[in-house]
Formats: C-alpha cells, sequence, structure tokens
C-alpha cells in the first residue's frame, strides 16, 4: 500500500522498516494470531510493553478474562522476557501458564482469547502478517479504516473517554448529490472523489483522529479530547476545504462536491456505541433536510 505525501494517514499506517537498537538489533515484535486486530504487527521498544485490558496498556485487550494489566513483556541485554502480573486468568507461554519466563523466537503468548507469536528479528513472515492486517482493517479504494476496524477502534476509544472522563466526538460526512455524479460521469468519476474526499479529510486530521469509510459515499472521524462544540468548528473548516478542493484531477469528472455532516458527542448515560451512531446520524440528516453542504451537531 504506497503512502502519498498528501495523505497522512495512509502514511501513518503504511509498513516501515523496523528502528534499530543502539547494538544493531532490530526489535522483536507480537504478531496477533487469533483474536481482535487480527494479523497485527508490535513492535517491542525500549520500554516495557504491557498487555492488559485498561486502556493506558501499550496493547490493549477488551475482554472481562483478561486482567487491567495482565502481563509484560521487555528487552534485556541477553533477550526479552514474559512476566505475568498476577493476572486472575494467567500468562500461558506455549500452552504452560507461567509467572515469568525466556522468549524464543516462534513463542506463542495466549492472554484470554488473544494469542500472540513472538518474534525475535524483523522478519518476512512478520511484514507478511503485517500486510494481512492491512487488507483485513481498510479500506481499498481510499486506504482509510474499513467499518469493521472503524467500529473496533470506536469501541476502544469510547472506553478510554469512559474510564477517564474525558471527551470524545464523533463526525458522520455525506457526500452531496453521490448518485448524481456516478449517474453522470461514471462511476470511475466517482471512484475519483472518494479518493479526493479520504485525502482531504487525512491532510486535515489531527495524528490521533480515527478517519474512515463506513458506507459507499459516506465517511467518519472520532475526534478524541474534543467537545462536540470543538468537533463542529473542525467540521467546518473541513466542509469548506472539500468544497473549494478540485475533484478532476484527470478531467471527466465534477470540477467540485460538498458534504454534509453530523456531530454528536459521547454523553454521561451513553452505554452503546450505537447511540453515539445514531446521534451523529441524526444530525447528518438534519443537515440534508436543512439544505446539505452544511454542518450540524447535537445541541445547538
Amino acid at each position: 500500500m504506497s503512502a502519498r505525501p498528501d495523505d497522512g494517514t495512509t502514511q501513518r499506517r503504511s509498513i516501515r522498516p523496523a528502528r534499530v537498537f543502539a547494538d544493531g538489533r532490530e526489535p522483536a515484535c507480537l504478531v496477533v494470531l487469533q483474536g481482535q486486530r487480527l494479523g497485527q504487527r508490535i513492535d517491542i521498544g525500549d520500554q516495557p510493553l504491557v498487555i492488559g485490558r485498561a486502556p493506558e496498556c501499550e496493547f490493549q485487550v477488551l475482554e472481562r478474562s483478561v486482567s487491567r494489566q495482565h502481563s509484560k513483556i521487555w528487552r534485556e541485554p541477553s533477550g526479552y522476557r514474559v512476566k505475568d502480573l498476577d493476572s486472575t486468568n494467567k500468562t500461558f507461554l506455549n500452552d504452560q501458564p507461567i509467572i515469568e519466563a525466556e522468549l524464543k523466537d516462534g513463542d506463542h503468548i495466549t492472554i484470554g482469547s488473544c494469542v500472540l507469536k513472538f518474534m525475535d528479528r524483523s522478519s518476512v513472515e512478520a511484514r507478511y502478517h503485517e500486510e494481512i492486517y492491512q487488507l483485513a482493517t481498510v479500506d481499498p479504494l481510499t486506504d482509510l479504516y474499513n467499518r469493521r476496524q472503524f467500529l473496533e477502534l470506536l469501541e476502544k476509544e469510547l472506553a478510554r473517554a469512559t474510564n477517564h472522563r474525558r471527551p470524545v466526538a464523533l463526525l458522520i460526512i455525506d457526500i452531496d448529490h453521490f448518485k448524481a455524479i456516478n449517474d453522470r460521469y461514471g462511476h470511475p468519476a466517482g471512484d475519483g472523489v472518494l479518493k479526493r474526499v479520504a485525502r482531504t479529510l487525512a491532510a486535515h486530521a489531527r495524528e490521533e483522529f480515527i478517519i474512515a469509510r463506513i458506507g459507499g459515499e459516506e465517511f467518519a472521524v472520532v475526534l478524541p479530547e474534543h467537545k462536540v462544540e470543538q468537533a463542529a468548528e473542525f467540521a467546518e473548516r473541513l466542509r469548506i476545504a472539500i468544497a473549494e478542493h478540485d475533484m478532476d484531477a484527470t478531467g471527466g469528472g465534477p470540477k467540485n462536491c460538498t458534504v454534509s455532516i453530523g456531530a454528536a458527542e459521547w454523553l454521561a448515560g451513553m452505554t452503546a456505541s450505537s447511540e453515539l451512531l445514531r446521534a451523529a446520524d441524526e444530525q447528518l440528516y438534519r443537515a440534508k433536510q436543512e439544505g446539505r453542504n452544511t454542518v450540524r451537531r447535537t445541541g445547538a
């Protein structure tokens, strides 16, 4: 998957060579063989990698059977070690419960239903697993997260926001009159519009934002640490940027397009991500009803 200079999200998601330690060794990594984020690669750096259910863990496993801080992996001069952090349901190494143990290339670590493979060097196999992860989680047309991965990441962000009592907002963005674009200019031109809207979203988003294509012409952005008022301000800047962007890079397509955006905030009393999605979707419907090419938010 190639990175483009104007698409920060794609750059963040592209496969990068693992960095090298001062002693010349490449960092070891874990690859998810079973469980959430199947195929994902996690590099083990200078700092210990804590695995658990708590949002502050470097690798979070959202399961009740997993303790808040379940286990820890770290690097020593002689190699890597894994330690169980007094978890309720134990950490298993190659199907055997452990308190602390040395890790060897190819070892399997089981935490709840999550199975991780330890690899002592950056390898072709690790990159293969990363490639599979990309295929499972990324929309191939826009290089943004797909709907399935978006919903998983949204759940994680809402859990973090709830635990730390921090705000989080959601935007749902829909391209206006997209069917008419396809009907008039053809589906290849419509695909071009989708790509350019996606690049505009990525170019304006902060590093911590979660951006996804969740439907045919529908996108979503999760904004951690944002109240709905701040999210609506960002949405307005986004709306203007898309309206002013040249959508017809090759000729034969529409010169411009507009979007309608609905914004909502995760509020006290909400218990499911579907409630936040519904709130943002209601505001998107309101934006459509009130003339399109506009932003509407809850509480206004």
